[in-house]
């Protein structure tokens, strides 16, 4: 058989489990290389052993089965590093704890006012491990990035440190089994010589006294030797419950960077570049509608990705607006936490302690004047009412006066880190409202 001939099977291939399995599908297939096919056998070559462990967890009976239905014939599949990359011991440690997804890197991580400080200390810690924040404390509520960010570091230290990537639960169930069968030896040795450890949803050490008793004396031996520790949670330090005082303190001596649900702005880049990765392409306009429709999380924003290019191969056409009102319409309108303007007012006449009469009338002073645009800010960025009814409801404004006010708190807050702050916080208390 030709080369040209080989090469076309190949591309076949790969275009047919794109087809068949368009969730776990990546622009980076284009990349995979053919190393060899024959004898009912395929070798696929990738970049590195992110990618080759991605693949061997998600894509394997789909290249099997596209292979098969291209060829005709039983075919095996494998996949290899085909840059010859060494697999030394940063790399085989972090891999046999945790797997690092090779979608996971700061050059996907889309940052915006509600995480900006954790990807910064994140890139630094990365570039000087052990130096700069340590250790360095992530939090935030599920789905909005904390993860990514953990994977984004352990791509980026540099090669040759070893790095112990794992879950507070794999820590944990580690401890257990060491001393069940008499090694906490080598538990110990395992984790108090590495670089870098990075430890995910440290949360789960609340009630476990000896597990955090082996945290605190791993802790102390990494810190005494400028090793670099990563930690994420759901909660800040001192709110993790029944967590002992000295680990308390210990996870705030570096720095405590939260994380919390994306603005508009950064919902809507999210799913560009969530579409980009897996070789999408749809519009601003569909981007909008989604943003206003999912404000929780990350997760739920690539849920509903995954559900509209499900939706548009079922019918074979393309992604438009039109698919994404069809599939998400009376969906998002029954499931969606459904925000309104009068729970904003609610947040934000509290904070600044002011009434609502004050925000409907025509005073101009700025104790007034502020919480009234913050009140026009925020209701453009949460909700999905348009300028006028926003204005209707702050004292009959139109649409230009809120369009003012978008602009003029939209520029502070970029600019000035209390309004930025005072942002985040009342973002955060109005998505976290209980629905009555």
């Amino acid at each position: 058989m030709a080369i040209q001939d080989v090469e076309q099977i190949f591309a076949d291939i790969v275009a047919r489990a794109r087809r068949l399995d368009a969730h776990n599908s990546r622009n980076w297939f284009d990349q995979l290389r053919l190393v060899h096919l024959n004898g009912g056998s395929l070798l696929i070559g990738c970049q590195d052993h992110a990618r080759r462990q991605y693949l061997e967890d998600n894509c394997g009976k789909i290249f099997t089965l596209a292979a098969q239905q291209i060829t005709g014939h039983l075919v095996t599949i494998g996949f290899t590093v085909e840059n010859g990359e060494k697999t030394d011991s940063a790399v085989s440690l972090r891999q046999r704890q945790f797997k690092l997804h090779p979608d996971y890197t700061f050059d996907n991580f889309v940052v915006g006012p509600c995480n900006r400080l954790a990807h910064a200390s994140c890139i630094a810690v990365s570039q000087s491990p052990g130096n700069t924040y340590n250790p360095l404390f992530l939090y935030g509520n599920s789905g909005l990035g904390k993860t990514h960010l953990l994977h984004a570091v352990c791509h980026t230290m540099a090669p040759g440190g070893v790095i112990a990537f794992l879950s507070c639960e794999e820590f944990v169930n580690g401890f257990i089994q060491a001393i069940e069968h008499g090694n906490l030896a080598g538990f110990q040795d395992q984790f108090r010589t590495v670089n870098a450890l990075v430890i995910d949803d440290v949360q789960f050490l609340s009630d476990r006294e000896q597990s955090q008793e082996e945290f605190f004396h791993t802790f102390n031996a990494l810190y005494n030797n400028s090793r670099q520790i990563i930690l994420s949670a759901d909660s800040s330090p001192a709110d993790i419950p029944a967590l002992e005082e000295r680990l308390i303190s210990r996870f705030s001596w570096g720095l405590v960077a939260r994380i919390d649900p994306p603005s508009h702005d950064t919902r809507v880049a999210i799913l560009k570049k969530k579409a980009n990765l897996r070789g999408l392409e749809i519009s601003d306009e569909v981007a909008e509608y989604i943003a206003r429709k999912v404000r929780a999380n990350i997760r739920e924003l690539e849920g509903a990705l995954t559900t509209l290019q499900a939706n548009a191969i079922t019918k074979n056409t393309e992604i438009t607006m039109e698919l994404a009102s069809a599939t998400f319409g009376s969906e998002f309108e029954s499931s969606a936490r459904n925000i309104n303007i009068t729970d904003i007012i609610d947040v934000v006449t509290r904070h600044y302690d002011v009434r609502l009469a004050d925000l409907q009338s025509k005073k101009r002073s700025q104790s007034i004047t502020m919480p009234r645009q913050i009140c026009m800010y925020l209701a453009r960025n949460l909700t999905r009412h348009s300028l006028e009814e926003i204005g209707g409801h702050l004292g009959g404004r139109d649409h230009t006066t809120v369009m003012h006010a978008c602009s003029k708190i939209g520029d502070a807050e970029k600019s000035d880190p209390k309004i930025h702050a005072t942002i985040t916080e009342l973002t955060r208390q109005v998505v976290q409202t209980p629905v009555t």
